[in-house]
């Protein structure tokens, strides 16, 4: 007997305006469009109670995809008890022959994908998890724009023939030394002095940046686990905080082989009858966790080893965790040089090394006990005509 009760909903959701389908859970009934309404949060729960009003008795389904628009919708819907999914646009099936794209079909359309059990849920963070992913991408980002200010001071030497005569660059004797230079032209050293103030200003930055993460972190209900992750080689703060951040509970995976698919760090397929063809990385999920790990995996290049700086980062763990740790270590860094000798790029060899790395980020992750998530985090099952 179905169950003609559930009302799916689908937003096609747009800084200003949404446009809203609806279908009951009958094979009979077609989506059905409502138009627009307003993307704020007074539109949404007006037309959440609209919805109750007109349909009595209904339990409202909604789904909308993932974008710039963030989770609010989500969080707002779920608060208010309705259940919401968000799903990602690369997953949305697409039919190759339609080449009518408008919001009015992409509601229609997210309403009977829903309707089908055809769209898969991702994950929503808690608001506070997100705030910590902020915090770290921005960190990212202030890095990015210091090394972009240095690029552009040393091209300007460059083309100037003039070089530094010292090893260690960006040191305090080396800014002693740019502060010190006289180029031939005013116009020139007024470009030096904007330069070197530039990065001395992203240079504050940063460290201001680094000191609000270490604090912010060590308040966070992932705490434990970023610290438990930094027994491992290659995994220092920065590092444990950015896959922590971007990929949430990772209790959600109860297999490490989903988690290395989740990063797009195993193989593309494409086999037909008998022949089986590997090719290289999906490259899917989240992209910044997989090159952090792989920035990670170049440190597996050397023996194994027990540094000063790393049993400082284990002391206070458990036995189990630092045990895992070294095994790791000791894995890894024997298939990175198995692998080398083999004669595989080192690109290759780096992205093998992180596809098992991640296994053991995923069993220290599972001797962590953590506070209880909400509940409405869990996916549930969405039913089916």
């Amino acid at each position: 007997m179905m169950n003609t009760n559930i009302l799916f909903v689908g937003l096609d959701t747009a800084k200003e305006h949404s446009d809203v389908a609806y279908s009951f859970n009958d094979r009979d009934h077609k989506p059905c469009s409502l138009g627009k309404v307003r993307s704020t949060k007074q539109g949404i729960e007006k037309l959440a109670r609209q919805l109750q009003s007109k349909f009595p008795g209904a339990t409202l389904y909604f789904v909308y995809e993932a974008g710039p628009c963030g989770y609010w919708i989500y969080r707002l819907l779920t608060r208010l008890g309705h259940e919401c999914f968000v799903v990602a646009p690369s997953l949305i099936p697409k039919k190759p022959g339609v080449r009518i794209k408008t919001d009015k079909r992409d509601a229609i359309m997210l309403t009977q994908l829903l309707k089908n059990g055809d769209v898969h849920p991702i994950y929503v963070p808690e608001p506070e998890d997100e705030a910590i992913r902020d915090l770290s991408r921005a960190r990212e980002r202030a890095m990015r724009d210091l090394n972009d200010a240095k690029y552009q001071l040393k091209a300007m030497l460059l083309r100037n023939h003039v070089k530094y005569g010292g090893t260690d660059n960006w040191s305090l004797m080396h800014l002693r030394w740019l502060t010190e230079l006289v180029l031939p032209f005013p116009a020139q050293q007024i470009v030096l002095q904007e330069m070197i103030q530039t990065i001395n200003e992203r240079l504050t930055r940063l460290k201001r940046f680094d000191d609000e993460l270490a604090y912010q972190v060590s308040r966070w209900r992932y705490y434990p686990v970023v610290k438990a992750l930094q027994a491992m080689r290659g995994i220092r703060l920065l590092v444990a905080t950015g896959v922590v951040a971007e990929l949430g509970d990772l209790n959600r995976f109860d297999h490490p082989r989903k988690l290395m698919a989740y990063l797009g760090l195993v193989p593309s397929e494409h086999s037909s009858g008998g022949h089986r063809k590997l090719g290289g990385l999906t490259k899917t999920g989240n992209q910044r966790a997989r090159r952090l790990l792989i920035e990670g995996a170049h440190s597996y290049r050397y023996s194994a080893n027990i540094s000063t700086e790393l049993q400082k980062r284990q002391e206070g763990l458990p036995k189990k965790i630092i045990d895992i740790a070294w095994k790791a270590q000791l894995r890894l860094c024997k298939r990175y040089q198995r692998l080398m000798k083999r004669g595989k790029h080192y690109n290759v060899v780096t992205a093998a090394i992180a596809r098992e790395m991640i296994a053991y980020v995923w069993a220290i992750a599972k001797e962590i006990s953590l506070p209880p998530i909400n509940p409405r985090e869990r996916l549930v099952r969405m039913p089916c005509a």
